[in-house]
């Protein structure tokens, strides 16, 4: 912190500094931001029009919040960016454990230490991290981690018990005057989600019966799946009556914003290896349709969700599988092609919750099914399968082409060469869908690519039968 801050409490007063509650600190900040046009989430993408406005009305209410939504929608990455609604510094007594105030000073070493001192008081200033606290709820947190709880080595170092020196603070406490967040607010024990009652109604707390209560500034967050998630737990009725706003959050609602999403979150950068990496369009899209088709497939749990870390760990799955075959074939350029898609089977399982009996392999079955329905949607978005009825009538002379996830460029183009007008449409269609690929080795790649994209494209329309076998996949009529 800077220096020329007031460092005694008669300095503060001096200053003019005004005590301010921290929703009221959290309501100015927000003010200022719309004024200014500035972001809330600079970083949260698909939620400007919908859940970004309901926070910023709970935040002008002064309210506490709960977050609802499914996983992987970015619950607990906006509650950790509240922080940005609080000032840069905001004063405390210098050794309060629970961040007191110097003009309104709650615990009794703070409260003791100005009665001394008065406007000698010594104080410290904290940033907005020292202000965010948060607690994954578990079924074996306590009120002793939440509220707080008698120190017995204090006792025994000559405290009496009804002392506020034996007490031991819990997390809430210790965030007084800033924002503490409980994520997964349902697996909380009953018992211990009416142990808040008292800390967002009446902004205080007891501990252990003893006649000593504490009037805390908090904003209070939480975050939560919807009720039906699981069977872990309930939130009991009495605390949601306290929540002031509960903001539903949703997964991305189009396909452009779920590729953002991915392009933001995915690790992509392979430049370690050398290599020069273009995605292509229909790759990203085809990952992105993946999920979107798992959202609606009545096989999975749609009750439990289908998170956008699966989109975001398959699109690293799938560039790392090309850039395996790069480093194997000696190629200058990773291209992601459609065989590379079967990688994203050991990043998709476990993140589906299906709905049926799980028999060994029925995940992996499926998660190939909706692969297979996302290649049919996104050519449909790029080709007509008619335009190759050439292509077709090659392959229904008897002729086959065979490709594999790890059979170079060059040899992918080859083996296609002889259909007639396929290697040239590929080539054109790749400047357009591989925009990224600039070198003349990774336009070769993209363009065998988008050859293996049509093909699987006509497969998935029924136009080619298609084989696959360890090490390539065959097309045929």
């Amino acid at each position: 912190m800077p220096t020329d801050r007031p460092r005694t409490l008669g300095e503060l007063r001096q200053s003019g500094h005004r005590l301010e509650s921290v929703k009221d600190e959290m309501r100015r900040n927000l003010v200022r931001k719309l004024r200014a046009g500035e972001p809330l989430f600079p970083d949260i993408l698909g939620y400007e029009d919908t859940v970004v406005p309901q926070i910023q009305n709970a935040i002008l209410s002064r309210h506490d919040m709960l977050f609802l939504g499914l996983r992987g929608q970015a619950k607990t990455r906006m509650l950790r960016q509240l922080v940005h609604l609080l000032d840069e510094a905001t004063p405390i007594v210098e050794g309060s454990e629970i961040h007191d105030h110097p003009y309104r000073p709650i615990s009794s070493y703070a409260r003791q230490l100005v009665a001394e001192k008065g406007d000698d008081t010594p104080v410290a200033w904290i940033g907005p991290d020292q202000r965010y606290n948060e607690k994954l709820a578990t079924p074996d947190v306590t009120i002793a981690d939440l509220i707080g709880e008698v120190d017995m080595i204090k006792h025994a170092e000559g405290r009496y018990l009804s002392s506020e020196a034996t007490m031991h603070y819990g997390l809430i406490p210790r965030t007084n005057r800033g924002i503490f967040c409980i994520n997964e607010l349902p697996d909380l024990a009953p018992k211990i989600q009416v142990g808040l009652f008292n800390v967002l109604e009446e902004r205080d707390i007891q501990i252990r019966g003893y006649p000593i209560r504490m009037e805390l500034d908090l904003c209070l967050v939480f975050s939560a799946n919807p009720e039906d998630y699981t069977n872990r737990g309930r939130i009991v009725t009495p605390l949601k009556d306290r929540i002031g706003s509960v903001v539903r959050t949703h997964y991305p609602l189009t396909r452009e914003v779920g590729m953002a999403v991915n392009d933001q979150n995915a690790w992509l950068d392979r430049s370690e290896v050398g290599p020069e990496l273009a995605v292509p369009v229909y790759i990203k899209e085809v990952v992105e349709e993946v999920s979107r088709l798992a959202r609606t497939s009545p096989h999975v749990n749609q009750q439990s969700g289908v998170s956008v870390r699966m989109s975001i760990a398959n699109l690293e799955n799938v560039v790392s599988n090309a850039e395996r075959r790069a480093l194997l074939a000696r190629e200058p350029a990773i291209v992601p092609r459609i065989g590379d898609l079967a990688s994203a089977l050991s990043s998709s399982r476990g993140k589906l919750e299906l709905t049926m009996a799980e028999e060994d392999g029925h995940e992996d079955k499926l998660i190939q099914r909706i692969i297979d329905e996302a290649v049919k949607n996104v050519f449909t978005l790029h080709f007509d399968a008619r335009e190759f009825r050439p292509v077709v009538q090659h392959f229904e002379s008897g002729q086959t082409v065979e490709t594999g996830d790890m059979l170079g460029s060059q040899a992918i183009l080859d083996r296609v060469a002889r259909a007639p007008g396929l290697r040239k449409r590929a080539e054109e269609a790749a400047a357009e869908l591989v925009p990224a690929a600039k070198s003349p080795a990774a336009r070769l790649a993209a363009a065998a690519g988008v050859a293996e994209f049509i093909l699987e494209g006509l497969h998935v329309h029924n136009k080619l039968n298609k084989s696959t076998r360890k090490g390539g996949t065959s097309y045929q009529r």
